[in-house]
């Protein structure tokens, strides 16, 4: 989201003569059709709303990147039973009635219709009140809506769609509707389903269209996270490979890559480029962000809810970190960042390579009894032979170093709360009953450790969100490149990802390369184990909000299930099922109110 759009421009009709007769009084907080936009300022605002959308409660703001994605996918253990619809996400077994999707339905629909909207008062500007010197501007301006409405139709589709395309089918399978104008009627809101490769077909449309559109555009300063063409064709790539659309899929992702520009960042920049570091936004890697600045409005999105007229998120409220206590004991007093619902699972360090056991407290001999408890005289510090194992395994570089830009280690990291710089400690929501089954590790990426969020930014985030980035298009083409027969430029290109996290020429062969398509990686699981792709996918977008689609089009939701086993806040295994689970369940709402929705998905 491009910085100085924080809300829709709005325009009232004037108020005609005195009387106070309803049908003559405009109404306040809404613009006239017949006379709005009259500038390009007024249309740059129309379309503002579509960027800000993604950081709505229902989408970025607030519930997407850490329940949606992160309990899905696994990402995240949940710590926090109150809530029966999130536990769902954790388990993988979703209701018709779940919150979750029917917000985030309900999200995406309506950046759909931001776009839509767009679009229109696009065309009735041109008509009306555009100078013909405007006119490339305007295009550029179409251009991002057709980006920002494929974006919105991309998500709903890999969310909800019945099923993916693959080589043996699947594009006569459900969808979900399209709408490519605002309903002007109760009828027209009534839309079917789509078939799959419909949808599909009108995302790659939009994807053009806005590729064309954007052709020559360059933002700067407070505009250069507008989308650009390479954002759109970086979007279109990657919706090539999400249809087994391989030849198409290699042209378009080699197109950003070698005239996009963009360039892996060094991973000097790259280990902080997750959090509130502004020197970082926008870099020589990303293709596309959204915009996210620490407002310290009174709760963050939800300070004037609904809507939220800031450009902040809350998200990190939810994987916020766990810090020691101010009395130097782990369940000691402010020891929470934020909620702590939410912590990196197990077994997710074991697949970046990190195999040590959970780690033990021990009697401190420097404890002084005379004095008080604290930061500085604590009476149980962690084992320091096990402290000088995990920092050995981190510098020798045997754990892959992309867990340390994602994660945060107990006893071994820090982080600042309530302006005192403090060791990290295990995640306080789990509870001190049940902590010592668990490495309780928090989440570092996306998130607030420079103090308490309600400190000094109330519950307002700072980092922006990464949508698309040249690591994930090289990823994509040696996807493309792979399922085409050239597995050596596929390979290179994996091992350029690799190679960056390790700190080696991204350009250059090195001492970390995968040999081979099936070579090991630091994960052992089915999955994983050997699959340098898919391996390579998860460690670099972890937390990102990718991992779910893949696990649903390569269809390895059975596997994943089955190692990440148990979860909380039950204890109980995941209820994973090939018939449902690959598919968020149409809301109820949408089916009772839409007579032509169809059928719902399978198992529902």
């Amino acid at each position: 989201m491009f910085k100085k759009i924080i809300i829709i421009a709005t325009a009232a009709l004037a108020m005609s003569g005195c009387k106070k007769d309803p049908v003559n009084v405009a109404q306040k907080d809404v613009y006239s059709s017949n006379e709005y936009p009259k500038t390009l300022k007024d249309l740059l605002g129309v379309l503002g709303a579509g960027y800000g959308n993604y950081r709505s409660y229902e989408l970025a703001g607030f519930q997407l990147l850490c329940k949606t994605f992160a309990c899905s996918e696994h990402t995240a253990d949940l710590a926090y039973g109150g809530e029966q619809a999130w536990t769902e996400l954790a388990l993988n077994h979703l209701s018709v009635s779940n919150t979750y999707a029917n917000d985030l339905w309900k999200g995406c629909y309506v950046g759909v219709k931001e776009a839509n909207a767009f679009l229109e008062r696009a065309d009735f500007y041109e008509k009306n009140y555009m100078a013909l010197s405007e006119q490339q501007v305007v295009n550029f301006m179409r251009g991002e809506a057709y980006f920002l409405r494929a974006f919105y139709y991309f998500n709903l589709e890999c969310f909800f769609g019945e099923a993916y395309i693959t080589s043996s089918g699947g594009g006569d399978k459900l969808g979900v509707p399209i709408y490519t104008s605002i309903p002007k009627t109760l009828e027209e809101t009534q839309q079917p389903r789509k078939t799959t490769r419909e949808v599909w077909d009108f995302i790659i449309n939009d994807l053009k269209k806005s590729a064309d559109l954007l052709h020559g555009a360059a933002w700067s300063g407070p505009n250069k996270g507008r989308a650009t063409e390479w954002s759109a064709k970086a979007l279109l790539g990657k919706a090539y490979v999400f249809t087994q659309d391989w030849g198409n899929a290699k042209t378009t992702l080699r197109d950003v890559i070698d005239h996009s520009g963009k360039s892996l960042m060094p991973f000097s920049k790259y280990k902080e480029a997750f959090n509130d570091k502004p020197e970082n936004e926008f870099n020589e890697e990303s293709l596309f962000e959204i915009n996210v600045d620490r407002v310290p409005a009174n709760y963050g999105i939800f300070a004037d809810f609904p809507p939220n007229k800031n450009l902040t998120t809350s998200q990190g409220l939810i994987w916020s970190p766990s810090a020691i206590g101010d009395n130097g004991i782990e369940n000691g007093p402010n020891n929470n960042l934020g909620y702590c619902n939410e912590f990196v699972h197990d077994k997710n360090l074991r697949r970046f390579g990190f195999d040590s056991a959970i780690y033990k407290l021990v009697d401190n001999p420097s404890f002084d009894p005379g004095k008080a408890e604290s930061l500085t005289n604590q009476k149980k510090i962690i084992d320091p032979n096990y402290k000088a194992g995990v920092i050995a395994m981190r510098t020798n570089k045997t754990v892959d170093p992309r867990l340390y830009v994602v994660a945060l280690e107990p006893w071994i990291d820090s982080v600042t709360n309530n302006d005192i710089r403090k060791p990290v400690g295990k995640c306080v929501g789990i509870g001190p009953d049940i902590q010592k089954y668990f490495h309780g590790w928090s989440f570092k990426k996306f998130t607030t450790m420079d103090n308490n969020l309600w400190a000094k930014s109330n519950a307002a985030d700072g980092a922006n969100y990464y949508i698309i980035r040249l690591a994930d298009v090289f990823l994509l083409y040696a996807e493309a490149c792979m399922n085409s027969g050239e597995n050596a430029n596929a390979l290179e290109y994996i091992n350029k990802v690799k190679r960056r996290a390790y700190g080696y020429d991204v350009n250059a062969a090195s001492p970390v390369d995968y040999a081979s398509l099936s070579a090991p990686t630091k994960a052992i699981d089915v999955n994983l184990g050997n699959n340098p792709l898919r391996y390579e996918r998860y460690v670099e977008l972890f937390a990102e909000g990718h991992w779910w689609f893949d696990v649903c089009r390569w269809r390895i939701g059975k596997a994943e299930a089955q190692y990440y086993g148990n979860t909380l806040p039950t204890g109980g295994p995941i209820e994973w099922s090939d018939t449902r689970s690959y598919s968020f369940p149409i809301p109820g709402n949408e089916i009772n109110s839409n007579v032509k929705i169809g059928n719902q998905n399978p198992g529902y």
